[in-house]
């Protein structure tokens, strides 16, 4: 375990909320859109209707108002999107994703400041998105929030500073989230490699080496209930 993975794991005993404080953390529930999910044979994953419609059931089944997972999750959820091909196949994920409806709450889960924000709107993309900069005991890393709602990064500014538990942002619609049934993209990232409001977060198999260290598991820091 590297210093970053450390101190995640020590920076609180209990578990963290990135959503609105309206949701209790007992109304998250564990989602499965990995390939290996034989449920998912009846949906076409990669419309964010039929998406949502496997979602909504999981909900149901579970009683529940959020769910959640995915870290290193290989899916075929981007099979049809050039964006992962193009590059060789892309389908290993590398944050942890949210599901719920747009327009729910994103607050902090650790202080920071704002580093970078954009709103990546091509094809497969994450559109808007703010990504966080934190400097904590002489260790600096940054968290990514994408998928969200326009109105999310009007008015911010680099280097905005927010305080754990404040509001950052609202979650998109799937016209404004790329076609995503609408959900929080968060993710860990060490070294942003230049990137500015951007961040890879679908792996190919042969990067998954580099990225797995790059983007530690974002549950380190939450501490979520599986």
């Amino acid at each position: 375990m590297n210093r970053l993975e450390t101190f995640l794991q020590e920076y609180d005993s209990g578990s963290i909320s990135i959503l609105g404080s309206d949701i209790p953390l007992t109304d998250y529930c564990l989602i499965d859109l990995s390939s290996n999910n034989k449920s998912l044979e009846r949906f076409d994953i990669t419309s964010s209707d039929s998406c949502q419609e496997y979602i909504n059931e999981v909900l149901k089944d579970k009683n529940a108002t959020v769910a959640f997972g995915g870290y290193l999750e290989q899916r075929s959820l981007y099979a049809k999107s050039e964006r992962f091909l193009s590059t060789g196949q892309r389908n290993i994920h590398l944050g942890m994703d949210f599901w719920c409806k747009a327009g729910t709450k994103v607050i902090t889960p650790i202080e920071g400041k704002v580093h970078s924000f954009k709103n990546n709107c091509d094809i497969g993309n994450y559109g808007p998105t703010i990504v966080l900069e934190h400097d904590l005991r002489g260790i600096t890393f940054y968290t990514l929030y994408g998928h969200l709602s326009l109105e999310s990064i009007e008015g911010l500014q680099i280097g905005m500073k927010f305080k754990r538990g404040q509001m950052l942002a609202t979650l998109g619609t799937p016209d404004i989230n790329v076609n995503y049934a609408p959900h929080l993209h968060f993710q860990l990232i060490s070294d942003l490699q230049g990137c500015l409001g951007d961040y890879p977060g679908v792996s190919s198999k042969n990067d998954l080496d580099f990225y797995r260290k790059n983007c530690p598991n974002p549950n380190l820091l939450l501490k979520l209930s599986f």
